[in-house]
């Protein structure tokens, strides 16, 4: 697999629109970060071997949603850990999870599946998905994640995606235990 080597900016060649806003917001809020550029990521391995170039754990993101698709979450976990439907159902209340369909994820967060990021709630501006975070994930210095595709990486202090970018969008954290 390819990767670049780490960049401390945004890109300067044009990407596609949502990828430009999610660093444009991170410029906007003042939030460094160290990024990498990589062939496309399409497994869990892939993002192993990125996140061993950027020095952190790529996390985990997967948007599901409820049988009726009338609730949607976006699940952020550690790279390495097994989901279990029924546990995480029932610590948030909702049974019967699954995973989004690929153009609710587009029309929420922006993002195609694969590329699915806790930047795109940067997109979900009727606050209509409900971020989960598994405790390790939440507790780490470090945060890692697609700047909303997949052929791009990025890490960032995990304080800063707390404290700074989850309040300009207006979207709560719940920590659950996976």
């Amino acid at each position: 697999m390819w990767i670049s080597e780490i960049y401390t900016s945004a890109p300067a060649e044009e990407r596609c629109a949502v990828e430009t806003a999610s660093f444009a917001l991170l410029d906007e809020l003042g939030i460094p970060y160290s990024r990498v550029e990589h062939d496309i990521a399409n497994t869990m391995e892939d993002c192993a071997v990125i996140s061993d170039a950027l020095g952190i754990r790529i996390c985990k993101n997967l948007v599901l949603c409820n049988r009726q698709k009338t609730s949607f979450y976006l699940l952020t976990m550690p790279e390495d850990k097994p989901f279990v439907t029924k546990d995480l159902s029932h610590q948030i209340g909702s049974s019967r999870l699954s995973f989004a369909p690929a153009e609710e994820m587009e029309r929420l967060l922006g993002c195609t599946p694969g590329s699915a990021s806790v930047l795109g709630l940067m997109n979900d501006k009727n606050h209509e998905v409900r971020l989960l975070m598994d405790k390790e994930v939440y507790e780490a210095e470090w945060f890692g994640c697609h700047p909303c595709k997949n052929d791009g990486s990025l890490r960032m202090k995990t304080d800063d995606l707390l404290k700074v970018f989850l309040p300009h969008t207006g979207h709560e954290v719940t920590v659950v235990e996976l």
